[in-house]
């Protein structure tokens, strides 16, 4: 007896296999959304830091005046970079820099009393391997703190 090559035939060759609903096919699946450290620099200041920082300082009971970047000249020493410049109740302000337009780059802060003009840069975040939002708004509170600016210690 011979097969008839257009009869069906008892090979699962022709047969589709039902598709298991649990699986996505990689052409819908989502992106995983960026965390905020891998947005753009200024995204990420603008969008993440102020807000966050904004908000972790009037918890505090301290009234935040101004938070915002620009690119100028650098406090004390001159030249041009990067700058997220706060300001709070009496008059306290704080410049944080940065040398590059990369929240991973080299940083420098600066603080002044009201009235008067910052005096000194201090290193900030040297010695971290990674630079979180968490990170950045910890070590300023930590820094104003220290200054007594936020709250008695």
């Amino acid at each position: 007896m011979t097969e008839d090559k257009n009869s069906p035939s008892d090979s699962n060759n022709d047969v589709q296999k039902p598709v298991n609903s649990n699986q996505i096919p990689e052409t819908t699946q989502q992106p995983k959304p960026l965390k905020p450290e891998e947005k753009p620099f200024e995204e990420f200041i603008n969008d993440h830091l102020i807000c966050t920082l904004s908000k972790t300082i009037e918890a505090r009971g301290v009234q935040v005046h101004s938070l915002k970047l620009s690119e100028q000249e650098r406090p004390v020493v001159g030249g041009n970079c990067w700058v997220f410049y706060g300001e709070i109740s009496n008059g306290r302000r704080f410049w944080l820099c940065f040398s590059e337009k990369k929240i991973t780059s080299q940083k420098v802060i600066a603080l002044a009393e009201p009235g008067s003009q910052p005096t000194l840069l201090e290193s900030f975040l040297i010695d971290e391997r990674k630079t979180t939002l968490a990170l950045i708004v910890s070590r300023i509170i930590q820094r104003l703190n220290g200054q007594k600016w936020l709250n008695a210690n």
